[in-house]
Parts: C-alpha cells; sequence; structure tokens
C-alpha cells in the first residue's frame, strides 16, 4: 500500500531552488494555509493578515543568524508560490506568532507521541510515532514533504504547507516527534521551532540532533521526543530557559503537552496544565502501545499501533481527537494525522485523519533510499 490520501512534494538541490520547487508543487495549499490563519488570527486577536505579517518580520534577523540556508528555503518558496516571503515566514512562526499575549486564546499544538524500542515492539522493530492534534481547518494544507540536499540526509516530513519543518524522520534513522507545552517566558524573540526541528532533522547523528535541541534559543517551550534506529529514544521538553529530559521505561516513551521530566523554575509556583487531556492522554497510549509486545509480527505491531492510538477516552478531546462541534469552526480541533515510523526497514506510515477511522498508508519512499541512508554497523 502506498500514501494515496496527502499530496507528495519532493525537492532537492541547493536551498533557493529547493524552495522554489516546494512553492510551485504546493502552490494552492499555501493558499489555502494563508486563508485559514488569515481567519483563525482575525477570530482570536481582531488583527489583520497585514499586521499577522508585520509582526512575524521579528523573526527574519533569529532565523537567518540560526540557519541562514532555511531563511533562503523560504524565499524560494515565497518566489515559487508567488506570495510574500514574509507570508511564508508567518507560516514557519505562527506558533511563536500565537505566543504573543495577543492571541491567548489561541492555543498551541496538541499531540500524543510515542518511541517503541526494540525490547516491546514485539517484531524487535524500533518505531516512533504521534498523533498530530492542530485545527480541523488546516487539514487540507498538510502534505508529504522529502528533501534531498547536498551533504546531509534526506528527509521525509509531513508538514503544513509553506513550513520547512515539523515532524519526520532521515536516512540517517533519526526521527523527530514534536508537541507544544506551554508557558510564558522572557520576551526575547528567539528562534521558531520549524527552523529547530528541521535543523533536527538535518542531523546525519544523534549529537548533532541533540545539540540543535540543546544549544538554540527556542522562541517558545516545545518538546522534542528523538529516536534513533539503534535502540536509542531520548525526550527533551525545551524552553526559551532551562532544558529537561527524560528516558524510556522497559522500551517505551509517550509525551503529551504538559511537562512530564521537569516544571521549569519560571513556571514552578503557578503551572497548570495547558491541555488537560494531556493528562489522560498519556497513560492511555502507554496502556496500548504496552500491549504491542504481544504481536506476532510487523503486520500486527502495525495494527496494535493503530488500535493504541484510536483511543477515545474523554471523546472528543481523546487521544484520538474528533472536532468539538459546539465550538466555532474556526477554532475546532482534531487528529489531523496519526504517524508510525518504522526505523528498522525505513516505513514511514501515515493514517491522513483520525487513526480510528483512516489505515496506516506507507510513503511511496524508504527512509534510506538517500544520502546517509546506509546502515552503520
Amino acid at each position: 500500500m502506498s500514501l494515496t490520501s496527502l499530496p507528495l512534494v519532493e525537492i532537492s538541490g541547493a536551498p533557493r531552488e529547493r524552495g522554489r520547487q516546494y512553492g510551485e508543487q504546493a502552490r494552492e495549499r499555501i493558499e489555502r494555509a494563508l486563508t485559514y490563519y488569515a481567519e483563525a488570527f482575525a477570530h482570536s486577536s481582531g488583527l489583520s493578515w497585514e499586521q499577522v505579517v508585520e509582526r512575524a518580520a521579528h523573526w527574519i534577523e533569529p532565523s537567518r543568524a540560526f540557519a541562514p540556508e532555511l531563511v533562503e528555503e523560504m524565499e524560494g518558496i515565497a518566489e515559487g508560490a508567488g506570495v510574500g516571503f514574509l507570508d511564508v515566514l508567518a507560516l514557519n512562526a505562527r506558533g511563536e506568532i500565537i505566543y504573543d499575549t495577543t492571541f491567548s486564546s489561541m492555543e498551541p499544538d496538541g499531540c500524543t507521541s510515542f518511541a517503541m524500542l526494540g525490547e516491546v515492539s514485539g517484531d524487535g522493530h524500533v518505531y516512533a510515532g504521534q498523533n498530530w492534534d492542530w485545527r480541523d481547518g488546516v487539514s487540507d494544507t498538510l502534505m508529504v514533504l522529502r528533501v534531498v540536499q547536498p551533504g546531509r540526509p534526506t528527509v521525509i516530513m509531513h508538514v503544513e504547507a509553506g513550513q520547512v519543518g515539523r515532524q519526520g524522520a532521515n536516512s540517517a534513522g533519526i526521527a523527530l516527534n514534536a508537541n507544544g507545552l506551554g508557558g510564558r517566558f522572557d520576551d526575547t524573540v528567539g528562534v521558531p521551532q520549524t527552523l529547530i526541528r528541521r535543523r533536527v532533522l538535518d542531523s546525519d547523528n544523534l549529537n548533532t540532533a541533540l545539540e540543535a535541541l540543546t544549544k538554540s534559543r527556542a522562541h517558545i517551550a516545545s518538546n522534542a521526543l528523538v529516536t534513533h534506529r539503534d535502540g536509542f529514544a531520548i525526550d527533551l521538553e525545551t524552553t526559551p530557559g532551562a532544558v529537561g529530559w527524560m528516558y524510556p521505561t522497559d522500551g517505551l516513551l509517550v509525551h503529551g503537552n504538559h511537562y512530564q521530566a521537569f516544571v521549569p523554575p519560571q513556571l514552578a509556583a503557578t503551572y497548570r496544565p495547558g491541555s488537560a487531556d494531556s493528562l489522560f492522554r498519556v497513560p492511555r497510549a502507554e496502556g496500548g502501545l504496552r500491549t504491542v509486545r504481544e504481536a506476532s509480527g510487523t503486520d500486527e505491531v502495525r495494527k496494535r499501533i493503530r488500535f493504541a492510538m484510536s483511543d477515545h477516552l474523554g471523546y472528543p478531546e481523546s487521544l484520538c481527537t474528533h472536532p468539538d462541534l459546539t465550538q466555532p469552526a474556526v477554532k475546532r480541533w482534531a487528529t489531523l494525522l496519526s504517524s508510525c515510523v518504522d526505523l528498522t526497514t525505513g516505513d514511514y506510515l501515515i493514517a491522513a485523519g483520525t487513526p480510528c477511522d483512516h489505515e496506516y498508508e506507507r510513503v511511496p519512499w524508504n527512509l534510506y533510499d538517500g544520502p546517509h541512508g546506509e546502515v552503520t554497523p
């Protein structure tokens, strides 16, 4: 089975050329993304899209200082899609713009991420994945992006159109799954998460990937679950200040949208989880994924993972999230996509929607078909 439910975009070459290819192929979806966020920001803040774009300009210099090649890629996306550079930057920094107090009613992404090592997977493979929960209105902007770039691993990601990074895996056997955390820190302008996440996935070794998270100065707090095909996983709760970390317990690690490793000192006195459902999504996912060790083969492993990620306790704000029809359409949440990456075989699987309603489909590219794709001893 190969993925047929989402657009597949492959780009290659130097940064600006990659961006042009991206923008040309994803033009319609980028336009949809801009239309949605113009409506969403207006609904939550009363600001026009032009005013939002003005705010996005704050992230030009931090982005250029951190990853000039990704700024070039964004410039190419804008050229290829026929939109402004600041439009594309706003799509990449939408989480950071939301963080502004003006948009306090527009929450950051949800998500439930997991890493499963060989001792608990039932077939001895290493898996990484997540349910990606965000606004249902962006569902028709999603796409799968494959990036072939000189001197770096080949990357496969699932993103909102126009973004240069989000969740994915690479041909060096490194997977990244990310979750929003929340909490208010100081007002220093830091690096957008999409660039940090792409830098992780551009890494050809684990140390470089972790340095992208521990040595960058992010603008907002975000959780990063990094899994390596050699049977290692670590979760980093990154903030503009301190970073916390945790490791798998008996081969399994699950993270939601609340701090699980530590509570940052800036928040300790008053911290309250921003997503109450995260407090039950995590143990429900852990319980369901623990049953995967009983699977008799790879097909059954993947079926059990999908079943575990389809849990409906707390519906509609459940592990498998469905739109709450009592909310305005622009504010409705859903599990946009469920991913399951087999880092042992290189299979990248996606359920394009709620996993209870959608089977996992295989992306037509294997992770290890590309530079840095050799399985090292």
